[in-house]
This record gives structure tokens, C-alpha cells and sequence, in this order.
């Protein structure tokens, strides 16, 4: 396992970085011990959560992931050796069960939230923590087309400054962003500058084969501002894997149970999936893990969050890290994206 610098931390997470919202959901807590004690064993020392989980986001299983977690962290009695990453969840998104459904990123809702994680958590501490998707409406999630709508939203001087407030009071100890567009990130970065508050660290937006968005304008401050990208949906909820092809829709998998997920299923999406996961079969490579390592490899990634449903699809997830694409294939991908580039943003 590689290791890379969080931001201008001291801290080294894993190339890899084990995601969890599934559990509580698609997997059981035995099956979500058993994912953690396989990743720590090849070498993994990053995970991520947040209170939301599982997915798809209900009431009836709110904090339910963290809670897997933290009792992992009481049976094993091995939180130091985890570097751990939470989020507090933005507005919308069908969550009105949270708090009091109209959620903010203000002094109350951030205090509450950190709070009741590290009751979940089993934890004195958070190691990262982040905002999930912003609270004022902007483009994320998928959503194409910026439509400026002038609304209330807290101040992001307020959203820093209680974060900055909860480091000091050692209940986390980094920030993070989530889902963030190239404005709000500056913003951020440039107020703790100025205010001689926390930096962020770290961004967790999506990045896979069907969606390199993240590229443009957002790539360049994450290298040069020491911000680096923590990627999520690296398998594009699976479809990389090639168990979607021609339709298919295996038993138990995300997109089968689920309707909501369908960002990564229309049309073009599926041709150019189709198209590296041809690509990777003609040069005797699992389409999976070729995905990741092209996430893994890229100058502007800090650690690739990778997710399983079966120790199976885990081990081959991790066995991603020692794989380097050759000159040749990395041409072969630019070509397909640059004749399908991001067919599913």
C-alpha cells in the first residue's frame, strides 16, 4: 500500500481509502467488520463515513454506518490505527428527518452533528471532517446547468469559523469539502488564509472513467493549493466493473435494487463504459480494478475511496493499488474520452 500527505497535514492515509455506505444498508455489521479487518490487513488505514448513511439516505437507518463503526472501534479496540472521515449533511436531498429537516451549516447544526457522530463513533475524535454538499444551491450531484438562485445560506465566514472552533476544542482535528465547485473551494481556502483559521484539507467529489469533470478548474487548486481530491463512485456505482453490460442487472447490486442511482446508466454512459471495459479485456485486465488504478495514478488524487458489497469484490478492489497502466492502454483511454468525454458529469 502507498501512502500520501492529507493536505498540509501530518497525517498519511492509504492510497485507498475504505468507504462504508453500505453497511447498514446492503451489508450487515459482521459483513462490514469483516470489509474493515480486510482492508487493514493490506495495509489501509483511511476510512470514510458520514451521519447520513447508509444510501440511499432513510430515516430509519440514519447513523446506522457510523454506528457499525464505532462498535468495530469498541470490540477491536484499535481507533488510533484508523484515520477517520465523517461529513455533516447539507439541506435537500430528501432528508427531512435529520435534526429538524431544514439543515444548515451553522454554529447549531455543526455542534450537533459532531456531537451525536462521536457518540456513534464510539470516539473521542474525528480525524476529517467534512460538509457533505454545500447549503446553498449550486451544482452537484449531477445536476447540469447553473441556475443562480439568490437564497439564504449561512455565511461560509460562519461555516469556518465553528469548524475552527471544534479543532480547537480537539473533537476534529482537519476539515474537509465535499461535492464542492471551484468557487466555494477558493473561498474557503483563501478565508483561512486571511482569518488564520483551518484550511481545508481535502475535496471528496466524484471521479471515475465516465466522469472526469473534476479535471477542469478543479484539479489545478487541489495540486496547487495542497487540497487534494478523495475520490468517490471511482467504478461509476459499479458499471466499470462490466457487471451492467447489455443490460444486465445482477441480484443485490446497487443499481438493480435501487431506481434512485441512475446517474451512471443512460445512454452514452453505457457506450462508453462498454468501451473500457472492452478496452481492459483486450489487455488481460480485470475492467474493475484497470478503472482504479487510472484514479489512483492521477497527480491531483490523494487517496481513491473504494467500496465493496463482498470481501470478493473487495480484495480485487485492493489488489487495484499495485497496478500500473501502461503508456499504450493510458493513450487507448484518452482516446475514448476524448471521442465520449464525460458522458455521465
Amino acid at each position: 500500500m502507498k501512502y500520501r500527505k492529507l493536505g498540509r497535514t501530518d497525517l498519511q492515509v492509504s492510497a485507498l481509502c475504505l468507504g462504508s455506505m453500505t453497511w447498514g444498508e446492503q451489508n450487515n455489521e459482521h459483513e462490514g467488520f469483516a470489509q474493515i479487518d480486510c482492508a487493514k490487513a493490506s495495509g489501509v488505514n483511511f476510512i470514510d463515513t458520514a451521519e447520513m448513511y447508509p444510501v440511499p439516505p432513510r430515516g430509519t437507518t440514519y447513523g446506522a454506518t457510523e454506528t457499525i463503526i464505532g462498535n468495530y472501534f469498541r470490540q477491536r479496540k484499535n481507533r488510533p490505527e484508523w484515520i477517520l472521515a465523517s461529513k455533516i449533511a447539507g439541506p435537500g436531498n430528501g432528508i427531512d428527518y435529520i435534526r429538524d429537516g431544514k439543515l444548515k451549516h451553522n454554529r447549531a447544526h455543526i455542534v450537533r452533528a459532531i456531537d451525536a457522530s462521536l457518540r456513534r463513533l464510539h470516539t473521542d475524535w474525528i480525524d476529517l471532517y467534512q460538509l457533505h454538499w454545500p447549503e446553498r444551491p449550486t451544482n452537484y450531484f449531477g445536476q447540469l446547468g447553473y441556475q443562480h438562485r439568490d437564497t439564504d445560506f449561512t455565511p461560509l465566514e460562519e461555516t469556518l469559523e465553528v469548524l475552527a472552533e471544534q479543532v480547537a476544542a480537539g473533537k476534529i482535528r482537519h476539515i474537509g469539502l465535499s461535492n464542492e465547485t471551484p468557487w466555494g473551494m477558493m473561498r474557503y481556502l483563501h478565508m483561512a488564509e486571511s482569518r488564520g483559521w483551518p484550511r481545508m484539507a481535502s475535496i471528496q467529489n466524484p471521479y471515475n472513467l465516465l466522469n472526469r469533470t473534476f479535471e477542469v478548474g478543479l484539479a489545478e487548486i487541489a495540486i496547487r493549493e495542497d487540497c487534494g481530491l478523495l475520490a468517490y463512485s471511482p467504478l461509476a456505482f459499479g458499471m466499470l466493473s462490466g457487471k451492467y453490460a447489455n443490460g444486465a442487472r445482477p441480484a443485490n447490486a446497487r443499481i438493480s435494487l435501487f431506481s434512485r442511482f441512475s446517474r451512471y446508466t443512460n445512454p452514452q454512459a453505457e457506450t462508453a463504459c462498454a468501451r473500457y471495459v472492452s478496452l481492459a479485456q483486450e489487455h488481460n485486465l480485470n475492467p474493475a480494478q484497470m478503472a482504479l488504478a487510472f484514479v489512483t495514478a492521477q497527480p491531483f488524487v490523494t487517496s481513491n475511496i473504494i467500496g465493496a458489497t463482498s470481501l470478493e469484490q473487495l480484495t480485487s478492489n485492493l489488489e487495484s493499488c499495485s497496478l500500473q497502466l501502461s503508456p499504450d492502454l493510458l493513450q487507448s483511454i484518452e482516446a475514448i474520452h476524448r471521442q465520449q468525454p464525460n458522458p455521465a458529469p
